[in-house]
C-alpha cells in the first residue's frame, strides 16, 4: 500500500476520529487534560505502529502530564480502538507532543501586539501633525 494512497489516508482519519472519541469519553486518567486534541495520526503501511500527535491548550506542564497519562493508558486505548475499527492489525500507539496550536496562538498574539503598536504610532503621528 502506498503511503499517500486514499486507503492509507482513510485509515489515518478513522484512527484519529476513533482515538479522539475514546480519549474524550472512555479514558478516566486525571493526568489527561480535558482540552486535549489529536492533531494528527500517521499509521505505518503494515499497520504495526501509529504516531499520534497530541496538543493541549495550556501550559507545557499540562501537555507533559497528558502525554504521560496517555502512554500509561495506551493498552486500554489500543483495546478500545481494536473494538471500534476492523483492521488487520491494531497498531502500537506512540503519543507525541504537538505544539503547533500553542505556536499558532503565540504568533497570533505577537501579530496583535505589532498591529496595536502600529496603531498607537499612527495616532501619535496624527497628533503631531
Amino acid at each position: 500500500m502506498k503511503k499517500n494512497s486514499a486507503r492509507h489516508g482513510r485509515i489515518n482519519e478513522d484512527v484519529m476520529r476513533s482515538l479522539s472519541a475514546i480519549i474524550r469519553s472512555e479514558v478516566k486518567d486525571p493526568r489527561i487534560s480535558p482540552i486535549t486534541s489529536i492533531t494528527g495520526v500517521e499509521v505505518t503501511n503494515d499497520l504495526k505502529i501509529a504516531k499520534i500527535y497530541v496538543s493541549v491548550f495550556g501550559e507545557q506542564d499540562q501537555l507533559d502530564q497528558t502525554i504521560e497519562g496517555l502512554k500509561h493508558s495506551a493498552g486500554f486505548i489500543r483495546g478500545q480502538l481494536a473494538r471500534r475499527l476492523n483492521l488487520r492489525n491494531t497498531p502500537e500507539l506512540n503519543f507525541l507532543p504537538d505544539s503547533s496550536i500553542a505556536y499558532g496562538l503565540m504568533m497570533s498574539q505577537k501579530i496583535d501586539e505589532v498591529i496595536s503598536a502600529d496603531h498607537s504610532n499612527d495616532k501619535e503621528d496624527d497628533i503631531e501633525s
